[in-house]
């Protein structure tokens, strides 16, 4: 959907600034919905996603009340290329002096992530992340899951807090009775319209992964505002015989949904605004640092990381359930669905081998203040295979400094965007008014 932006005049407005504004909305055609132009200090539409100033004038060294009194982001577009110009420098040095943050993009490609980022912000005040579980952490590997803080009600408040956006809790006892009553000739039907590859699933693992996928897209259809959902899958596997890797490609493909591995609401919300800020391939896995050794190794059940001749301690193996990650096959260079690894999870289960194109990549997650994104840029080397391992299919990734990821890294789950992504992170942070870490 198009940000709908308010542009924004002085006192008085002319025709500079309507030529301005007749340059924008031709430039911003496919990414803003302008609305009616108004003058500063009046009421900005509760509907709005941002303003934009076309023009700016001495004149606000006078207004900062009414600049202050703005609440959705401040876009400087003030040159006929769509950017800030030069000259307006002052301006936004004097405001930013008496606390008021301005997005000035400096290239016509940041003004459009600029514009998709107060969409997305606006969504997120209405929206709603539905999430499946019952008693977090209680589960299987109760001694591991019991420590993470997107299960804890402060994380949730904080999020809700923080974003706007509502997590809505369901049972995952109560979705895998239902999955299991649904007819598996509905399922196979359903099947026939995915073109998706498959190695060595029975038919009963495809009907089964369909069934979760057509359960959780009935129960969306009642939810306004959508954008996410998340099973604690593997804590509390023993309440389904699969997993919902595939169904979350479906959903993701068919409607643009967001998903969550493990019901990270965190994790979930990262990828959300990032994805949909930036429009890259992102994802989330769990990383493996070589600096952490045995710590690392005797998870994955692998005997040692891959062999790297210079400064191996630069390097992570990431993977998840047994493969690389949980990845849409829109995203990636090679995917298809094969029987899940992991001994808690049913034997009916499933996940996909998936790979992203080898070249740049950017790890990105909120801290657990949710008030600062964090990222690091690295480089996605290629694949490590361990047969008879949890890691079947694992990627290796180099950053510029292993031992500062040790010293700053959020969590085990990380969120990985394809290609160079830290300034057009940075940018999606201002719009969100977050503190920006690049590690």
């Amino acid at each position: 959907m198009k940000a709908r932006v308010v542009p924004v005049y002085f006192s008085r407005r002319d025709g500079e600034f309507d030529q301005q504004l007749v340059t924008l909305r031709r430039l911003f055609a496919d990414d803003a919905e302008f609305l009616p132009a108004t003058a500063i200090g009046a009421t900005i539409p509760a509907d709005s996603d941002a303003v934009v100033f076309p023009q700016l004038l001495g004149e606000a060294y006078s207004r900062t009340k009414e600049f202050a009194g703005i609440k959705v982001p401040i876009l400087i577009l003030t040159s006929e290329f769509g950017t800030v110009s030069m000259w307006d420098w002052e301006i936004m040095s004097f405001l930013e002096s008496h606390g008021i943050s301005t997005l000035a993009p400096y290239s016509v490609d940041q003004a459009r992530i600029m514009l998709r980022a107060a969409r997305v912000k606006s969504e997120l005040l209405q929206g709603v992340f539905l999430i499946y579980q019952d008693n977090p952490g209680e589960g299987q590997q109760a001694s591991i899951f019991k420590r993470f803080w997107w299960w804890e009600e402060q994380c949730r408040h904080k999020l809700s807090q923080r974003f706007g956006v509502r997590v809505e809790y369901r049972s995952y006892r109560e979705l895998g009775e239902r999955i299991s009553s649904m007819d598996e000739r509905t399922a196979l039907e359903e099947w026939a319209r995915w073109d998706y590859p498959v190695v060595g699933l029975s038919e009963k693992a495809i009907a089964s992964a369909v069934k979760l996928y057509l359960t959780v897209k009935q129960d969306i259809s009642g939810i306004d505002g959508i954008l996410g959902v998340g099973i604690n899958c593997l804590n509390e596997s023993h309440f389904s015989d699969t997993t919902p890797c595939v169904a979350w490609n479906m959903l993701f493909d068919e409607l643009g949904i967001m998903w969550a591995c493990e019901a990270d609401i965190v994790s979930l919300a990262t990828k959300h605004i990032l994805y949909k800020s930036l429009a890259v391939p992102t994802v989330m896995t769990n990383i493996y640092p070589f600096l952490m050794g045995m710590a690392a190794l005797k998870h994955e059940r692998i005997p040692a990381f891959p062999e790297i001749v210079d400064n191996p301690e630069n390097h992570l193996l990431v993977a998840h359930c047994g493969y690389f990650a949980l990845a849409p096959r829109s995203f990636c260079d090679q995917w298809c669905l094969r029987p899940s690894v992991l001994g808690i999870v049913n034997d009916n289960s499933h996940m996909m081998d998936a790979r992203l194109a080898v070249g740049p990549i950017t790890f990105a997650k909120l801290d657990s203040s949710l008030d600062r994104l964090r990222v690091m840029e690295g480089r996605l080397k290629g694949y490590a295979q361990y047969p008879g391992s949890d890691c079947l299919n694992g990627g290796v990734i180099e950053v510029k400094d292993g031992h500062q990821l040790m010293r700053s890294v959020s969590s085990h789950h990380q969120c990985i965007m394809t290609g160079a992504q830290a300034r057009n992170a940075r940018i999606v942070s201002d719009v969100f008014g977050l503190q920006f870490d690049q590690m």
